[in-house]
């Protein structure tokens, strides 16, 4: 088995541990489930009792350029109580939709392999005038939901 193999098979469930890891030092009461059938890597009781249940998604910087925040083929049905923390390394930028939201903001693909699964690109990338180097950045339409910490979650 390679490094790159184990790099790129690991990276989401490092990432995973990571945003929880973050959740927690926020202060927020994080729980893992040890089996990942429902699409679930971490539900948190909130503060009046309720549960909510978090999918975390993350791209890494080694991803093609242009695709820093392409999350894709995603099996999802609108959920309530339901959330996505989507994460792009190489953007450092953290995004978080309710299930509502990411079902309003996303591409439902209609044929092929994934006919009904879903896509949602955050990112786009154009040329700098100034350096003429291309550079992604948060598409203007999803800036709303960038997040520097997980204060939705309270």
């Amino acid at each position: 088995m390679s490094i790159s193999f184990r790099h790129s098979a690991g990276f989401g469930k490092r990432m995973e541990y990571r945003l929880i890891g973050d959740m927690l030092m926020e202060g927020l009461d994080c729980y893992t489930p040890l089996v990942d059938d429902h699409g679930v890597d971490c539900v948190i009781k909130k503060s009046d009792g309720t549960f909510i249940e978090i999918q975390i998604k993350a791209r890494s910087k080694d991803v093609t350029e242009g695709d820093a925040a392409l999350f894709a083929a995603i099996d999802h049905k609108q959920t309530e109580n339901f959330y996505f923390v989507f994460y792009s390394e190489r953007l450092d930028m953290m995004w978080i939709l309710s299930s509502e939201e990411f079902l309003e903001e996303c591409v439902t693909n209609k044929n092929g392999k994934n006919a009904g699964r879903h896509s949602i690109w955050f990112n786009g990338n154009k040329i700098n005038p100034a350096s003429g180097v291309r550079e992604e950045y948060c598409k203007p339409q999803f800036e709303k939901y960038i997040c520097k910490d997980f204060s939705r979650f309270r």
